[in-house]
């Protein structure tokens, strides 16, 4: 648990390493390569939610220009579904029947010399359909219902007990509205076989992951599969999924005998990787006249597909917010005729959150008491499940710094008291935790004779900087110059790396590092440790320090040698180890592993004749443990903050009503927030180093959405008095 003595490297806001590659247009982004003999791949997509496909003509496309294969259910092999993941089952197998399950499912891939041969023949497809009424109703009776789908349903005291002993009772029904991921990059695959060995270049979030996918897709060895991603783009959770178009790229290839180039289009990315299901949920809070909460109780419901699953418990985050006596929470989820939902930045909480905040908001209105206050009054010391203290918890720092910083002393409690001329001013806050997460991770650490590390290991950045702060933490660990790290990623050949999601990415990587480097400084000493003319002879890790290219005994600098003289004397070009991280246990460890921790301060504007809502100023308060760059965090937590924005204020994928088509799968229909519509926003890291872990990071890539939802809402409430329960807020709920 222990790190070795060592010049800082991390915490600094070093610029990000790969900027100069990015910036020169000079990353390899998947979309951006091009092999020999390279062809094209479109897909042909269902135009009815549910039914069957009675005929299917490709007649037409067979024979137009360029065109080298038409792939359907009719011809397609038999292809299994992928394996069970980290993050749940695979999505089911394409092209394997003539069952439609959703508006946009894949009926065909056409293969083509060029794009634009493939797109003009797959639009000579013609496709007979036998319809079926689709399910796409939340509420339909006719729809089958999961109850507890994910086991996480909590009971906690006597709920009716609590209700009965509360003074004041608050509730309602919150929503929140579809969103789809939609990075600005378009999800892309090129994939190319060499016999029974298969190259892909992917848009994944999980290089690992779709190598084993496909290794048991098409029955070859996972050592015959190599899959590259080392620049991505964005993600925000599309990427974590072997999503069908990826294996229908792979299956093309092979039945072409040339590398096939497949990219989605702006429409395709709403129905083909996934999206934010909507929510409804049911919530009730009830508490004393002095503000102690006696009972919690959400429920939640969310759509799913027909033959797929969903990680999404809406409600679970309400069990360990509050140190409230007795909580209940319960989810469930209805299979409708709609694609696979999937993750989206801060999955879950970032809907939940929104109520459960929402509804704290509303009861300190009807107590009178500031809102701040009652959440410090319920503050959860210990972890309210388990009972165990946090192994870091800074929220209530979060909480103070963030009021002070913010202003919250202003505040005139009295909604729609606060103007800025016409305008009506409103604050309001947001408590914000995220779960913890984190699995198995490894790494690869070498020492070179010229003094360089080459650091490797298979995860992804997908722009939240894991290529600097790796380069940072390698630097301070080996004692060596940033400049002379080299850090390595996105290559399934590489050491086993989980996904970049979950804000866990981090913690399991910076902490297989951590083991890599502490081994590789011992690997130096046991070369040295029987050697007469090394002053480092006999020394263990406990001992030295690193620092400048060199160890040296701790507290006498002079007592020590470099890593290359170490490496010359002896006659070796490198020195290589491994290292692994595991996951912390709550039991072992006799504390609860915590994630992230936030306060969410925001101050709206909202004009009363015309009903425009606008954020003022947002100010992050954040415990993310030990803070590896200070500039790639901080933007991480502006970038969620942006998409909080977003799910508030402007994203609602539109599913019509009758036929499951989405009505505005395109940019100029999709609202998502643009420069004008985000405001000054101020970043404030609190806390320390989480001791559950040797380096003591926690994830920020989520933290940053959760929360603003529901402060923009709560502001929303002080400026005009009017309680916001569904989103996206839109003119015509402001309008006065």
């Amino acid at each position: 648990m222990t790190t070795l003595e060592a010049a800082r490297a991390v915490g600094r806001g070093l610029e990000r390493v790969d900027a100069p590659m990015k910036t020169t247009g000079r990353a390899p982004y998947p979309n951006d390569f091009s092999l020999p003999g390279m062809v094209h791949a479109c897909l042909v997509h269902s135009t009815i939610a549910a039914g069957r496909v009675r005929g299917i003509d490709t007649t037409a496309a067979a024979t137009a220009p360029g065109v080298l294969a038409v792939i359907t259910h009719l011809t397609a092999p038999r292809l299994e579904r992928g394996p069970m993941t980290l993050l749940g089952p695979s999505p089911p197998a394409p092209l394997q029947g003539d069952r439609i399950l959703h508006y946009g499912q894949h009926l065909a891939v056409v293969v083509a010399t060029t794009p634009e041969q493939a797109r003009h023949a797959a639009a000579l497809v013609r496709v007979d359909y036998e319809p079926a009424e689709p399910l796409l109703d939340l509420h339909d009776p006719r729809a089958a219902v999961a109850t507890d789908p994910w086991g996480l349903d909590s009971d906690r005291g006597d709920i009716d007990a609590g209700f009965a002993a509360a003074d004041v009772v608050v509730g309602g029904t919150y929503t929140t509205a579809d969103n789809t991921n939609n990075p600005l990059g378009l999800m892309s695959t090129v994939a190319a076989w060499n016999g029974d060995s298969l190259t892909v270049h992917d848009s994944t979030q999980w290089p690992h992951n779709v190598r084993t996918t496909l290794a048991a897709v098409f029955h070859v060895p996972e050592s015959n599969v190599r899959v590259l991603a080392p620049y991505v783009g964005g993600g925000f959770g599309a990427g974590l999924r072997v999503w069908p178009h990826v294996i229908l790229t792979v299956l093309a290839a092979r039945e072409v005998g040339k590398p096939v180039k497949l990219v989605l289009t702006r429409p395709e990315m709403f129905t083909d990787v996934g999206h934010r299901p909507y929510s409804v949920q049911q919530i009730r809070i009830g508490a004393t006249r002095t503000g102690e909460l006696t009972a919690v109780e959400h429920e939640g419901v969310s759509p799913v597909a027909m033959e797929d699953d969903d990680y999404e418990p809406v409600s679970a985050g309400s069990s360990v917010s509050y140190a409230c006596p007795n909580v209940r929470t319960r989810d469930r989820q209805v299979r409708l005729n709609i694609p696979c939902p999937g993750s989206m930045r801060a999955p879950a909480e970032g809907q939940g959150n929104f109520a459960l905040e929402s509804a704290i908001d509303e009861l300190a209105h009807e107590l009178g008491i500031d809102p701040l206050e009652l959440r410090l009054r319920n503050y959860a010391e210990k972890h309210p499940l388990l009972g165990l203290p946090w192994s870091s918890k800074a929220l209530r720092e979060c909480y103070l710094r963030g009021a002070e910083r913010f202003g919250w002393s202003r505040r005139d409690p009295r909604p729609g008291s606060m103007r800025d001329g016409r305008r009506l001013i409103g604050y309001g806050l947001a408590g914000v935790s995220y779960p913890h997460y984190q699995v198995p991770c490894q790494a690869r650490a070498s020492l070179h004779r010229d003094g360089s590390a080459d650091v490797r290991s298979a995860a992804t950045d997908i722009g939240t900087g894991t290529y600097t702060i790796i380069t940072q933490l390698s630097a301070e660990l080996l004692g060596l110059d940033i400049s002379r790290v080299h850090f390595d990623l996105g290559d399934s050949d590489m050491p086993y790396s989980p996904q970049a999601g979950g804000s866990g990415l981090t913690g399991a990587l910076a902490n297989a590092v951590h083991a890599a480097c502490r081994r590789l400084v011992r690997e130096f000493l046991d070369v040295v440790k029987d050697d007469p003319d090394s002053p480092l002879r006999g020394a263990t890790l406990d001992d030295v320090s690193v620092a400048e290219g060199r160890i040296h005994r701790t507290g006498a600098p002079d007592q020590g040698e470099s890593y290359t003289d170490i490496l010359t004397r002896h006659g070796l070009e490198e020195l290589s180890a491994d290292g692994r991280s595991t996951p912390p246990a709550p039991d072992g460890a006799g504390m609860a592993t915590a994630g992230a921790f936030a306060a969410k301060f925001v101050e709206v504007r909202v004009d009363p004749d015309l009903g425009l809502l606008r954020v003022a100023r947002v100010v992050s308060a954040v415990d993310g443990g030990r803070i590896l760059n200070e500039k790639t965090a901080a933007s991480q937590i502006v970038g969620g903050t942006v998409g909080g924005i977003g799910q508030a204020m402007f994203e609602e994928t539109a599913t019509d009503a009758g036929t499951g088509r989405i009505a505005n799968a395109t940019f100029g229909d999709y609202l998502v927030p643009v420069n004008a519509d985000v405001p000054d926003m101020e970043v404030i890291f609190v806390g320390g180093p989480d001791r559950a872990t040797p380096v003591g990071t926690k994830g920020v890539g989520e933290i940053g959405l959760v929360g603003v939802a529901a402060a923009i809402a709560n502001a929303v409430h002080h400026a005009t008095g009017r309680r916001i329960r569904s989103l996206p807020i839109t003119i015509d709920q402001l309008m006065l």
